[in-house]
């Protein structure tokens, strides 16, 4: 097994391949200050969601959808930082989230599609200029629901 996934499983399960090229490609890396970052990345999730429902109040759902998005990214980057791993790409933090949390039964697989539809949502928000309200509705929903979701799995 190679030697940057070596001990990442238990006994003799097997890596998700996507996961170890993510490793590979050093879009994951080891990251031995992940856990001491974990309590900021929750507040920045916390005040993203905040400032997510506000925007929504305010009828300004592309600033919504973007900011719940983004509290949703740092949610997830907390339990990356939790397993001591860091990204350089949200592709795969995704990836890395079903590897670390999903495929071992800690984290329901709903919350990763609801962040792959945040980043395409985002992603049409920022770059296409097409949002909408229910879409943000939806996204201030999931990242309500992530973030809790989080706060149960980090160890803080």
């Amino acid at each position: 097994m190679n030697k940057l996934v070596e001990g990442l499983c238990c006994g003799s399960e097997k890596v998700n391949p996507e996961f170890e090229d993510c490793l590979k490609k050093n879009k994951i890396r080891r990251f031995a200050q992940g856990k001491s970052l974990v309590e900021k990345e929750l507040d920045t999730a916390a005040k993203d969601f905040s400032e997510a429902r506000e925007s929504l109040e305010r009828e300004k759902f592309k600033w919504a959808t973007i900011q719940a998005y983004y509290s949703m990214f740092h949610s997830a980057r907390a339990l990356l930082y939790d397993k001591n791993y860091r990204e350089k790409s949200h592709y795969c933090l995704i990836i890395a989230l079903k590897s670390l949390y999903v495929e071992t039964g800690k984290l329901s697989i709903s919350f990763i599609e609801g962040l792959q539809r945040g980043k395409r949502l985002r992603e049409d928000a920022d770059y296409y200029n097409d949002w909408s309200k229910i879409g943000a509705e939806e996204m201030v929903n999931m990242a309500k629901e992530f973030l809790e979701a989080v706060k149960t799995l980090v160890s803080l």
